[in-house]
């Protein structure tokens, strides 16, 4: 029996090396299991064997208006089980996919569909206004995500000669726009290769089944949900539910009772915001769990633990954690409480699963090792420190950036590794532990290195505070820090007495800090942020966005002085 499930694991994984042939096992095999489901209604889902008959109904469609192989077909939509349908309607007929991820604004829409040339526009009722009417008059052909109807045709286009082809493993599937924390916009390309390579690492590094439920969070124009809970749960024969609406705690909390899933993929910031925001204030509101604390840490955090994954609906096996570093604090807990965490390391570039830790293999603050099929090397490594730059090799690796040589080239080796921008160490075991990114670290008055992820963690496991970052302003390392909700009480009456507060709880917060972290580290001022931090998809913030100035409470009260001053000077001349 077990020599026989060898070679169909076998045959499956040689079979399977395009995202067309995924698409043809999966709703072959599985035709009659459940794909993906709202999970407040049993309307709009799809059996892998409905699933298919709409994507084949779609291409037809798409045929008819003369979109055919390599022409793009751009998504913009939340995640929901129509999603899936525009992307294979797409990709598995020898066209190309572009992602738009939910949050973009208008204008990076309007960049994303000009400069990608695409044809074709999938676009949600939620996401319809950001729609200009340039890109609408230049669409062969606007279809409705939620309904899947057309809203717009051009008939001059209708001329049925759209060919499809079958796809290739080289050939292109999707070319996946992102802006990352830095600015400026790339389209990462992306072959079939890449994806079904990844989706084969994905089952290699933990296996799951037809039987396994995931709950998706994320959005799928991400490569992060879209490889791991898109095509790998395809892979599986597992069913997928979405959310109608965005996953605030309370909708969440109910979502993972009715579900009970096994599987979920997550950025750290919903399971740091749990620890802080529900574990933390459960254990100082006990004093039995006050006293555990410091006398039996460890089995006070294995009962929060039963706890916590109850809540989570009692069936989870898998809670992957990607997209960010993991605040090691909250690492640590969740180690001692036994939580089916995993860690896994990736980049759009890379399909994204380059790194994983899981079960045994975990270790608070480290990534662990290459996943199945993937090299994972440190270049220009420092021999006093042991710092180098994370290089990666594997089938899961981009052609490039779409329309860009120059920076393609400037990511690559001569030999042919890609190049993250991230800095690592590795450990006597071979596990790797990232410093920080290449590219945000800041060089001290010594030469020394700087990583402002490592101040920026001492920083967020402080009272009041839940994000920040720090920047270089004039040589000095500035914290901008956005408070808890509810902290700081804008409304009150009395500004002078906020702010009073607020330089009181700044004090206290520096000294804190700076006693936390080494002399080179110390940070000068605090900035206090009003509204909260500009994010990437996977909850990162956008750091170029801060780094000249930021709308902080201290530039409101300088320019409140500034406008007060003036109105003075008026008043006497």
């Amino acid at each position: 029996m077990m020599q026989i499930y060898q070679r169909t694991r076998i045959m499956r994984e040689k079979f399977v090396d395009t995202l067309a042939k995924l698409y043809e096992y999966s709703t072959t095999v599985f035709s009659k299991e459940v794909y993906t489901q709202w999970y407040d209604s049993k309307e709009g889902g799809y059996t892998y064997g409905s699933f298919k008959q709409e994507c084949d109904a779609l291409s037809k469609l798409l045929t008819q208006y003369g979109v055919g192989e390599g022409d793009k077909v751009a998504i913009f939509s939340q995640s929901m089980p129509n999603w899936s349908v525009a992307f294979f309607s797409a990709v598995a007929f020898g066209r190309i996919a572009i992602p738009i991820l939910p949050d973009s604004s208008g204008n990076e829409v309007t960049n994303i569909i000009n400069h990608s040339e695409s044809d074709v526009l999938f676009v949600s009722q939620r996401l319809a206004s950001k729609i200009s009417q340039s890109v609408k008059d230049r669409m062969k052909l606007i279809v409705d995500m939620d309904t899947l109807e057309v809203i717009k045709s051009d008939d001059q286009h209708f001329t049925c000669d759209g060919r499809t082809v079958v796809p290739t493993p080289d050939d292109i599937a999707t070319i996946i726009y992102t802006s990352g924390t830095t600015g400026s916009a790339k389209g990462v390309v992306l072959t079939h290769r890449n994806l079904a390579s990844n989706v084969i690492t994905c089952y290699r590094s933990c296996k799951r089944g037809r039987k396994d439920v995931w709950l998706s969070l994320l959005p799928l124009a991400h490569t992060l949900e879209m490889t791991l809970g898109m095509l790998y749960p395809m892979f599986c024969g597992a069913k997928v539910y979405y959310l109608q609406k965005p996953p605030v705690p309370a909708i969440l909390l109910k979502a993972m009772k009715e579900v009970r899933p096994t599987t979920i993929l997550s950025v750290p910031l919903i399971i740091e915001k749990i620890y802080r925001g529900s574990v933390l204030p459960t254990i100082k509101a006990s004093r039995t769990l006050r006293w555990m604390n410091t006398h039996a840490n460890k089995l006070m955090c294995m009962l929060i633990g039963m706890k916590l994954k109850s809540t989570f609906g009692g069936r989870l096996t898998f809670f992957g954690i990607g997209g960010a570093k993991l605040d090691s604090e909250v690492e640590s807990f969740l180690l001692k409480a036994g939580f089916p965490y995993a860690i896994g390391y990736g980049l759009t570039e890379t399909s994204p699963l380059a790194g994983y830790s899981m079960k045994r293999w975990r270790a608070v603050g480290s990534f662990g090792y290459p996943v199945h099929n993937v090299n994972v090397k440190l270049i220009d490594v420092n021999p006093e420190t042991g710092e180098g730059e994370i290089a990666i090799k594997g089938p899961n690796v981009m052609l490039g950036y779409y329309k860009d040589p120059k920076r393609t080239k400037s990511v690559f080796t001569d030999d042919g590794w890609f190049k993250t921008n991230d800095l690592a160490v590795q450990d006597a075991k071979g596990r790797f532990y990232i410093k920080g990114r290449k590219s945000n670290m800041i060089l001290g008055a010594s030469g020394e290195n700087i990583y402002p992820e490592e101040i920026e963690s001492v920083f967020n496991n402080q009272e009041g505070v839940t994000e920040s970052i720090v920047i270089e302003r004039n040589g000095r390392l500035v914290a901008l820090v956005q408070p808890c909700d509810g902290f700081i009480d804008w409304d009150a009456a009395g500004e002078d007495r906020i702010y009073e507060k607020i330089d009181a709880w700044k004090e206290k917060l520096l000294k804190k800090v700076n006693k936390n972290v080494n002399k080179t580290s110390q940070i000068s001022s605090i900035e206090v942020m009003k509204e909260p931090f500009e994010k990437t998809a996977t909850m990162k913030i956008r750091r170029f966005k801060y780094k000249e100035s930021a709308p902080t409470i201290e530039a409101e009260r300088a320019a409140g002085a500034e406008t007060k001053g003036g109105n003075e000077d008026n008043q006497k001349n």
